[in-house]
């Protein structure tokens, strides 16, 4: 398989694991820590200076919570000046017209916060922490009056699938420039949500009105870890705008101890970016060459007529089954296989 062929175009990258909020679908299962043997800022500048050597990719800074890292303005400021197109994850509790201000100067293109529900009560709830929802509507001001583009991600489960359409309203009304809209993966403390997570006819229903309002093009609308998605967009006619679930092909993730993944939900320990370095790893990793190679998955993803534009969630096959190249567990597509 000629390597050239999967640019590295987008990472996520943990910068820290520590955070003030106690979300209850986190991914990480995060909290305030203290997290061992963290990538230092030198360790950092060395990892930026890697990817920058051979790609130029969109950079996540995530977490966790990065405004919790003492140096992450440095790290900002050496990324940026790397050429480096670099975004950042926020809950927003931490923000203030200070930081936004310097985080725009430094080089942050665009900030997404989460805001998975209608009100403070759903929001509040969600996240574990009483005045989180406040913090988002707050953050959402400060960005606005400082100019700095932000994108509000909201993760669907069954305590918020109802409240979608209030949701994007209140996206509209805070000013957003986007919504990218996540199904989610039960993974860290997101497993709680096991046996709970909407079935493959509620997740394509909720796809379907997704795609209904991006055909509205009042919003900018991003559908993510829903690969079939991109079968709905070709079903109605349009172009995917993404060649399904990207973990492994364009997008990689680098824990706060430097260790690779596919993507964040896809626990498997694909290389170590600290030792090997970024390229190395995106170059040669087993995990990431299995992925890429779409004739060795398995199940009716394997036998599908749109695998090529979906590929199904490599993380929800992975926690169902076990195996990380079987079927997408959430997808009730079955024609034309």
């Amino acid at each position: 398989m000629d390597k050239r062929e999967y640019p590295l175009r987008m990472v996520a990258w943990e910068l820290t694991r520590n955070c003030n909020l106690n979300c209850i679908h986190c991914r990480a299962a995060a909290s305030k820590g203290p997290y061992t043997k963290e990538l230092d800022t030198s360790e950092c500048k060395k990892i930026i200076d890697d990817i920058a050597s051979f790609s130029s990719p969109t950079i996540i800074l995530t977490g966790g919570e990065p405004l919790l890292r003492d140096d992450i303005f440095e790290i900002i400021d050496y990324g940026s000046k790397k050429g480096l197109r670099l975004v950042m994850a926020i809950n927003g509790t931490l923000l203030n017209h200070q930081k936004a201000s310097i985080l725009k100067q430094g080089g942050i293109r665009r900030i997404s916060i989460s805001l998975d529900g209608k009100d403070k009560m759903t929001h509040d709830r969600f996240r574990g922490v009483e005045g989180s929802f406040d913090a988002v509507m707050n953050a959402s001001s400060l960005l606005i009056d400082i100019g700095l583009d932000f994108q509000i991600n909201t993760t669907v489960t069954e305590l918020n699938f109802h409240d979608l359409e209030e949701i994007k309203g209140l996206v509209k009304k805070i000013g957003a420039c986007a919504w990218h809209v996540f199904m989610l993966v039960p993974v860290g403390r997101g497993e709680g949500f096991k046996g709970k997570e909407l079935d493959a006819q509620e997740y394509e229903r909720c796809l379907q009105w997704l795609y209904e309002v991006e055909d509205e093009k009042e919003l900018e609308i991003k559908v993510t870890c829903a690969p079939h998605y991109y079968r709905i967009v070709k079903e109605k006619g349009g172009t995917p705008k993404s060649a399904g679930c990207l973990a492994g092909k364009s997008f990689m993730f680098i824990s706060h101890r430097g260790i690779a993944q596919p993507c964040g939900y896809l626990e498997m320990a694909s290389g170590d970016v600290r030792e090997q370095g970024v390229k190395k790893v995106w170059m040669d990793s087993p995990v990431f060459r299995e992925l890429r190679d779409l004739k060795a998955y398995r199940g009716k993803c394997g036998r599908c007529r749109y695998l090529s534009i979906c590929g199904g969630c490599r993380a929800r096959a992975y926690e169902t089954t076990g195996d990380f190249l079987h079927e997408e567990p959430y997808c009730s597509y079955s024609g034309g296989l």
